[in-house]
């Protein structure tokens, strides 16, 4: 019996431990090919239906089904093949969504490579459910997870302004800045949608991960609670465990980091992806 097990490395993200625990591969597996094997069943007994009525002046099982579910219709109209294609790979895409997410791999993931895991998810050629494929899938994905953890910091440093005094173009400091987080205008301040607002977010995760701690879920994440905090329009300060968030008219924003060890450990990453830096930071 498979069992899938995901471990992140502690030396890199020290307390923070996801796993797919005790899921058993060939469960998944088992019942994936046999809720296939009932759907195409149920396509031929409807095949039968429709000749049984037919053959009486009635209508058919597909006139009924296009009548109830267009969608339905649509894929019984199909041939049979075709049809099971695209059911295949819709129940195969919710599997793989479902196995990312138990295995704690998404949350290592920055808003760039999350998007492009979604993207191929949406591709028709997906590999399909099975052992042999889920098995070798998760284990690249573990073995690079060290690496894609590191990008998401790497990211976040690249896309800091060298306008800014205060933006070192070495390391993290005390305090970044950044531009274009709000907008300003008659009804007082937002938070802006768009890559700005994905690198905060990618930055309270690491934050969260360099720390050991849970990830918050999507809908308490920093920038909702940053959102909610500009809403109510009390003060142009946001603060929590990590951060101290200061905004301006003009869109952009002081970020003051609360938690220097964790600055020094996103630093020795910049600095294993950057040599060079560490002579101009000496």
């Amino acid at each position: 019996m498979s069992e899938l097990q995901i471990f992140n490395d502690p030396d890199v993200i020290s307390g923070h431990t996801e796993i797919i625990s005790s899921t058993n591969i060939e469960r998944v597996v088992t019942g994936r090919n046999v809720a296939l094997e009932r759907i195409r069943a149920m396509i031929h007994q409807l095949a039968e239906i429709s000749a049984l009525t037919s053959s009486i002046g009635g209508k058919t099982a597909l006139d009924w089904a296009m009548k109830q579910d267009f969608r339905c219709g649509c894929w019984l109209t199909e041939k049979e093949e075709i049809a099971m294609k695209v059911i295949t790979c819709n129940l195969d895409r919710s599997i793989w969504r479902d196995l990312m997410k138990q295995s704690g791999m998404i949350s290592l993931m920055d808003a760039a490579a999350r998007d492009e895991w979604y993207r191929n998810l949406e591709r028709d050629d997906i590999p399909a459910i099975s052992e042999e494929n889920i098995l070798s899938t998760f284990k690249q994905l573990h073995h690079s997870k060290n690496e894609v953890f590191e990008r998401g910091v790497i990211n976040v440093f690249k896309s800091l302004s060298w306008d800014y005094k205060t933006n070192s173009p070495c390391k993290f400091g005390k305090k970044i800045i950044v531009n274009a987080l709000v907008k300003h205008d008659r009804w007082g301040f937002g938070l802006l949608h768009g890559k700005r607002r994905d690198q905060l977010a990618d930055l309270d995760r690491m934050l969260n991960l360099l720390d050991g701690k849970p990830l918050p879920e999507n809908r308490h994440d920093l920038c909702v609670r940053l959102a909610d905090h500009i809403s109510k329009q009390h003060s142009t300060v946001y603060e929590d465990e990590y951060l101290s968030i200061r905004y301006f008219q003009k869109g952009s924003a002081h970020i003051t980091f609360k938690r220097l060890d964790l600055i020094d450990r996103m630093n020795d990453i910049i600095v294993r992806h950057y040599p060079g830096m560490l002579a101009a930071m000496t």
